[in-house]
């Protein structure tokens, strides 16, 4: 028998770092986000999880950019309002197939399971952190723009992290 865990957004976050001007990182996250988590045991060794992620929400805390970063330029948001993440595995590792700009591509990111506890309100909890890369332009995120000094604007590299608590349904 399997047991669902509700995502709890206000405990959660899914963030990003690319380079910028190859001098510097910037950050970013997603504000609006969900996770279906359904695990046959409280180790989590077999479960199933689909994540959605509004792309619209992104924030890096400069709206010019923002929008840059919702157009076709880059995240398209109008043509594709959600990226994805499909998986059916989790240990010290997840992977899965990662959707971004109408492409698929599998990934595989390192998970740290921090463990499950009881909140003072009774309610069983679990969290997990991960983190990963990925290649931007493998998704389509093409664009760019070359350095007098040498180098570009954006790396292809972007890391990208998240810490997610989840409740026992």
């Amino acid at each position: 028998m399997s047991t669902k865990w509700n995502l709890d957004p206000s405990h959660s976050e899914i963030t990003f770092k690319v380079r910028h001007m190859m001098i510097s990182n910037v950050k970013g996250e997603f504000k609006n986000f969900n996770v279906d988590l359904e695990s046959e045991d409280e180790n989590f060794k077999n479960v199933k999880a689909s994540a959605s992620i509004d792309t619209s929400s992104i924030s890096t805390n400069n709206t010019d950019r923002d929008n840059h970063l919702k157009s076709a330029e880059f995240f398209n948001a109008e043509a594709h309002p959600q990226i994805t993440f499909e998986t059916d595995s989790l240990n010290d590792e997840v992977t899965g197939n990662l959707t971004i700009n109408g492409v698929t591509k599998p990934v595989k990111l390192d998970v740290d399971f921090g463990g499950i506890n009881v909140d003072p309100w009774g309610q069983t909890k679990a969290g997990f952190s991960f983190e990963g890369k990925i290649n931007r332009s493998d998704f389509g995120l093409n664009w760019n723009a070359a350095l007098e000094a040498g180098g570009v604007m954006v790396s292809d590299e972007v890391k990208i992290a998240g810490e997610l608590q989840f409740v026992k349904a």
